[in-house]
């Protein structure tokens, strides 16, 4: 009779263990079903929501160069009203973009230099043209910041300007005008 009352330890094991395999598959047949509902037909096209979104065919997007281009047009608008910290602000939020976005497109610029020239190329000048952008809003922010007499801003940012630009080109020459004005160079620069 006691072997009636007392359960063997492997054979309560055997049932559980069973009964976890049968609960198991029970719930992994209800998740294929349900995924099965859930996923569209073989033969139809993704719904536009399970489509992966594309940086440069979005508007409201705020790392890009069309964000970027808003950035700056709204800076000089504000500009324009006399809206000088907004201009700032925006001018800065710009420049931090076009920094970024350059800096991205001359790495994989690089990785591809001798692996695939048509990349290497494609790379290579949107990290000019983002750069030249960097530049040019660059140039308006030390503009305004020596506009308000704060040329300890100003400084730094027309040298960022020469580093990238050299004294050889317009913006770089402009850059050094600059600091040649605020006194902060002795010799102006004639070419």
């Amino acid at each position: 009779m006691s072997a009636y009352l007392f359960f063997k330890p492997f054979q309560v094991l055997g049932w559980a263990g069973k009964g976890v395999l049968a609960a198991g598959l029970a719930s992994m047949m209800s998740v294929a079903a349900l995924a099965q509902e859930a996923s569209p037909a073989e033969d139809t096209e993704p719904s536009p929501a399970s489509e992966v979104r594309r940086i440069d065919q979005t508007i409201d997007n705020d790392f890009s160069i069309a964000a970027a281009d808003q950035l700056a047009e709204e800076a000089t608008l504000a500009i324009s009203n006399q809206q000088f910290p907004s201009a700032i602000d925006k001018l800065t939020e710009a420049r931090t973009i076009y920094n970024e976005l350059s800096t991205n497109y001359q790495e994989l610029a690089a990785m591809f230099v001798g692996v695939d020239t048509r990349q290497n190329t494609s790379n290579r000048t949107r990290a000019l043209d983002t750069a030249q952008k960097r530049d040019q809003v660059t140039y308006q922010l030390a503009l305004l910041y020596r506009a308000q007499n704060r040329p300890e801003e100003a400084i730094p940012l027309l040298m960022d300007i020469l580093r990238s630009q050299q004294p050889t080109r317009e913006l770089g020459q402009q850059a050094y005008q600059q600091l040649f004005e605020m006194g902060f160079v002795e010799e102006p620069y004639q070419r």
